[in-house]
């Protein structure tokens, strides 16, 4: 059994502290995907949050692994060991350059989505106009597809999502999202986007956090709530988690260098502000959440396939066709 968290934040900084980390993996989580940067953060502070982090892990080879495969992943769980791999939000960092996605996958990353929130020259954010994938958009696409890196969907546009997976040649996911007909956010998604989601074979993992969950201090229940509400619009084998914990660490400023404008990226208009911010899961909450999916009406089986097979399935089928493409070009 691997529990497989689909999304969480350490500060974006290269001497970020992996206790959280500890945190989760006591906690009974096998895999995590660390955020390595998004739409704000400039290539400096992208590239210099992949190296500390390649530099801590490697520099404790007993308590994690960084891991490109789902045989890594079981491998780093029979061991003992904590499997990570990394994730972008946005597509700023790529530079408009599709070739920039492959020089990620070297790094670690094996997930991606386009658009933090707001429109760029690739994709729309949720919070943001409508206007659709771009033709850049489309050879990014491409782009993460060839490299075996898992299209993500969150914090898109609800029409941009729907042409992601439509352009899209394999299952694509939402990393860290809710369904919107639960919550009234922006940033959930509409039973349109998961069932849109669902046909791509792709999983939507749900977030533990306040405003998406619709509680002020969410617990297991909450998540379980959100998780049964999708598998009853499309099938079980299409929710997963990824609670989007993110973890602050005094003295470790992390804030995005230059002209940076919180309120563009969360806009007051979206219902964010500085006065409440969002509360999260804590990493001990994946102890109860076996118990309440059972409370939720799935059977112990259903609740592994939420907790982690249904995006080992994913997984192994996109990054899976990354390797087969690798070894048949050598």
């Amino acid at each position: 059994m691997i529990n497989w968290d689909a999304h969480a934040c350490l500060p974006q900084h290269p001497l970020a502290d992996f206790t959280p980390v500890h945190r989760l993996h006591a906690a009974g989580v096998n895999y995590v995907s660390l955020n390595v940067g998004a739409d704000m953060n400039p290539l400096s502070q992208v590239m210099s949050v992949i190296a500390g982090y390649r530099a801590t892990i490697a520099a404790d080879p007993e308590r994690y692994a960084l891991v490109s495969s789902v045989d890594d992943i079981i491998q780093a769980a029979a061991d003992g060991r904590m499997a990570i791999s990394f994730d972008l939000e946005g597509a700023l960092p790529l530079l408009e350059q599709p070739d920039m996605v492959a020089l990620y996958a070297q790094l670690g990353v094996r997930q991606i989505h386009f658009a933090y929130n707001r429109n760029n020259s690739v994709a729309d954010g949720c919070h943001d106009v409508a206007r659709g994938l771009t033709p850049l958009g489309q050879r990014m696409v491409e782009a993460v597809n060839q490299n075996g890196i898992l299209m993500d969907c969150s914090h898109t546009g609800r029409l941009c999502s729907l042409e992601i997976m439509n352009a899209s040649s394999h299952p694509v996911i939402f990393s860290h999202a809710n369904p919107y007909t639960l919550v009234q956010h922006g940033r959930n998604v509409t039973d349109e986007q998961i069932r849109a989601c669902a046909a791509t074979g792709g999983v939507v993992c749900v977030s533990g956090l306040s405003f998406f969950l619709g509680s002020a201090q969410p617990d297991a229940n909450d998540v379980a709530r959100h998780v049964a509400y999708i598998a009853d619009l499309v099938g079980i084998k299409h929710a997963g988690i990824g609670l989007d914990i993110c973890f602050q660490q005094p003295g470790l400023d992390d804030t995005p260098p230059g002209d940076f404008d919180p309120s563009h990226w969360w806009p007051a208009s979206a219902g964010y502000s500085a006065d409440k911010p969002p509360t999260f899961t804590p990493p001990e909450v994946w102890r109860e959440l076996p118990a309440a999916l059972r409370r939720a009406g799935m059977s112990e089986t259903e609740a592994e396939l939420v907790l982690g097979r249904n995006m080992m399935r994913v997984a192994q089928q996109v990054w899976g066709a990354a390797e087969a493409a690798l070894a048949q070009a050598a």
